[in-house]
């Protein structure tokens, strides 16, 4: 069956809407804050677009979430630290890593002269 006439038999109404945007464009000016944007949020699932410049988590905070976090550096560089573990994290564009819940983690360093652009996606 031809893909387009299964969706006129099956859909009993209008197409979901299709939301779509540029992870790059509008990058907020420098400002003493990570920006964080919720670009999609269910009940299990939230996707976020984070803008770091030369941001840091603050001395001695650590954060514990309760949900996994699958993080990819798409523009910059940063580093983060894990509190099991000694080394730190190198990230740089393309890297991606899963953050299990519960592990306690920190931004230790973004790079200060370019905007650090995450996607992050926290779920159950």
């Amino acid at each position: 069956m031809h893909p387009s006439a299964d969706h006129n038999e099956n859909s009993g109404g209008e197409m979901p809407r299709i939301i779509s945007g540029n992870l790059y464009q509008d990058l907020p000016p420098r400002q003493p804050e990570e920006d964080f944007q919720t670009l999609r949020q269910s009940r299990r699932l939230r996707i976020e677009r984070i803008v770091s410049q030369g941001h840091a988590s603050p001395e001695g905070f650590w954060y514990d979430q309760e949900q996994e976090e699958f993080v990819a550096l798409l523009h910059g560089a940063a580093r983060l630290c894990f509190e099991q573990q000694n080394e730190p994290v190198e990230l740089k564009s393309g890297d991606w890593l899963i953050i299990p819940a519960h592990v306690r983690h920190r931004v230790e360093w973004t790079d200060p002269n370019e905007p650090t652009v995450w996607l992050a996606a926290h779920y159950d």
